[in-house]
């Protein structure tokens, strides 16, 4: 798969959300940015084709597309996902094996500087007084993650004030 398809992957994903109102903006400016990163990636005549999407890239699209999935805890399908099981399932479905429970999850990455994050990075919380909580990273200082019973698979900020003060630590698994 080429990188210019994961980016028609997501673009599709993103368009399929633009339905969901309180994702308007924020699927636009991410629409905006993918079609800019294409088109900064595409190859002149001759050229070898761009390497294919990371496995990040891939889990990112994947878990996108359990927005609106019920939390349940022990989940990794569908039926309902906890936080570290919606991650290895996305990265399962992107063809990367990971671990099931965050604290395997924290052990397994390596460390990324909050300012160097891509799609598919893993973010640890602190979660009254420990980590206790992952979310993927999508693009645009936002994450999908499976938050708490009662809710639903869904995106949020990294600067909005509970998780910025909860973030401890992202990390790359591949």
């Amino acid at each position: 798969m080429s990188r210019d398809v994961g980016y028609r992957a997501m673009a599709h994903k993103l368009t399929q959300m633009i339905t969901q109102p309180q994702r308007i903006i924020w699927s636009f400016s991410l629409a905006i940015t993918m079609l800019a990163m294409a088109a900064c990636g595409s190859n002149p005549p001759g050229k070898a084709a761009a390497p294919s999407a990371s496995p990040g890239d891939r889990a990112a699209i994947i878990a996108l597309d359990q927005v609106g999935e019920p939390y349940r805890y022990g989940g990794n399908s569908p039926g309902g996902f906890d936080c570290s099981g919606l991650v290895q399932y996305s990265y399962s479905r992107a063809g990367y094996s990971t671990p099931r429970t965050t604290g395997q999850l924290w052990s397994a990455v390596k460390t990324v500087d909050r300012h160097q994050l891509r799609a598919g990075d893993l973010l640890f919380f602190s979660i009254e007084g420990k980590m206790s909580h992952v979310g993927l990273y999508v693009g645009e200082r936002r994450f999908v993650h499976a938050p708490q019973s009662g809710r639903s698979v869904s995106i949020e900020s990294l600067d909005a004030p509970f998780y910025k003060a909860a973030f401890i630590r992202a990390g790359r698994l591949y």
